[in-house]
C-alpha cells in the first residue's frame, strides 16, 4: 500500500502551499458533508490530501465540525497516515505561545458530539490506550524541527466542548490533572480515526496561557489569532516537510493502528444492521 498523508488544517491553517496537480475535490460520505471540499494533489511525489477542519471562512464552530464525514472521507479517498493541526491553550509554564506541542494523549470533555462510527446494529470497541500513532508523530516531530520549530513532545491534550473558553476554576482543575494543553477539536477526532485504521498524530500550536497563568491575560480571539498567523508559515513548512519524514517503503503499523479494527467487532455477523454495514463501507471494509 502506498502512503497518502491526509492533513486536517486547524484554526488559522486553511490551505498548504506547493502540492502538484492540486484540485478541490468534493467527497460524498454515509455521514454527511466533510467540513469542506479537499484539496488533493502531490507533495514531493506522495500522494496527499488537505481538510480544513471548521471550512474555509471559518463556518464551523468546534461542535458542529462533521467529524465523521471528515474521517470517512479522507479514508474514502486512500489516506493512511492522518495529521491532525490545532490551536491549543497551554496549561504549563514553559509551553508557551508560539511553541508547537506533539500531542500522545487525550482527556476527552466533550459531550454534545457523535464519537463513534459504530452502534447499535453492529458495535465495535477499539482500543485508545494509546490514541496517537507514535511512529507517525516521530515523523511529525522531524518534519517540525525540519522546518525550524521546537517541538514539545508526549503532551496530554484535553478536549474541552467550548465554544467558550475555560472558566479560570476549570483551567486550574485540568491543571491538576496533569493536562498540558487544552483545545476543542480533538476529540472525536482521535477516536474516529482509530475507528477507521487510520494512523493519527496530533500538532498543537500553542497561543496563549488559557486563563490560569497569573502573569497574562485571559485568552481573547485577538490573542490567538495574532499567534496563530505568526504560527501558519511554520505548520505548513512542517506539512511540507512530511513527504521527506515519511518516505521509504510503508511497513505495516507497529502500535497496530491499520488493524484496530481486527477483534473490535463485537455483534454476531448474522445479528449486524444491513444498512448500517453499508454506511461503514470505508472506515470497516476490511474487516466487514
Amino acid at each position: 500500500m502506498q502512503t497518502m498523508i491526509g492533513v486536517i488544517g486547524g484554526s488559522g491553517v486553511y490551505r498548504i502551499e506547493g502540492l502538484e496537480g492540486a484540485s478541490w475535490v468534493k467527497v460524498k460520505t454515509p455521514w454527511g458533508k466533510p467540513s469542506d471540499e479537499i484539496l488533493v494533489g502531490r507533495l514531493m511525489g506522495t500522494p496527499m490530501a488537505f481538510l480544513p477542519r471548521h471550512g474555509r471562512g471559518h463556518v464551523h464552530s468546534p461542535s458542529s465540525i462533521p467529524y465523521r464525514a471528515n474521517i470517512d472521507a479522507l479514508k474514502r479517498l486512500g489516506c493512511t497516515d492522518v495529521i491532525a493541526v490545532s490551536a491549543v491553550g497551554s496549561l504549563r509554564e514553559d509551553f508557551g505561545p508560539g511553541d508547537f506541542v506533539l500531542v500522545e494523549q487525550f482527556i476527552d470533555r466533550t459531550f454534545a458530539r457523535e464519537k463513534s462510527f459504530f452502534g447499535a446494529g453492529c458495535v465495535a470497541h477499539v482500543s485508545l490506550a494509546h490514541p496517537t500513532c507514535p511512529r507517525l508523530g516521530s515523523a511529525l516531530a522531524l518534519a517540525a524541527t525540519a522546518a525550524g520549530k521546537t517541538i514539545h513532545q508526549g503532551a496530554t491534550y484535553l478536549a474541552m466542548e467550548g465554544p467558550q473558553f475555560s472558566t479560570l476554576a476549570e483551567s486550574r482543575l485540568y491543571r491538576q490533572w496533569g493536562a498540558d494543553v487544552i483545545g476543542m477539536t480533538g476529540m472525536p477526532e482521535a477516536k474516529l480515526a482509530r475507528e477507521a485504521e487510520l494512523c493519527y498524530a496530533s500538532l498543537a500550536m500553542v497561543t496563549d496561557y488559557d486563563c490560569w497563568h497569573p502573569d497574562h491575560d485571559a485568552v481573547d480571539v485577538a490573542t490567538v489569532i495574532a499567534t496563530l498567523t505568526a504560527n501558519a508559515d511554520a505548520a505548513r513548512a512542517t506539512v511540507a516537510e512530511l513527504p521527506r519524514a515519511l518516505q521509504g517503503p510503508r511497513m505495516p503499523c507497529p502500535q497496530g493502528c491499520d488493524r484496530a479494527l481486527g477483534h473490535a467487532l463485537m455483534t454476531a455477523p448474522d445479528q449486524r444492521d444491513p444498512e448500517l454495514l453499508a454506511r461503514l463501507d470505508a472506515v470497516a471494509g476490511r474487516v466487514l
